[in-house]
């Protein structure tokens, strides 16, 4: 963490980047691309806004 002798604004800017980087790594770990059509446990259509909702699940 800045202190001393930093720059005006400096532990803000650590702050920043501490949570781009926690919100960049939680995309990167999100779903992504085409889901399926069916539900695997019970074989019913998934409706599509909510495979629009939610994709790659």
């Amino acid at each position: 963490m800045a202190g001393g002798w930093s720059r005006d604004g400096a532990v803000q800017d650590q702050i920043d980047d501490t949570v781009s980087d926690a919100v960049r790594g939680a995309r990167a770990r999100m779903p992504a691309g085409e889901g399926l059509e069916y539900c695997e446990e019970c074989g019913e259509t998934i409706p599509p806004r909510r495979r629009e909702a939610l994709p790659g699940v």
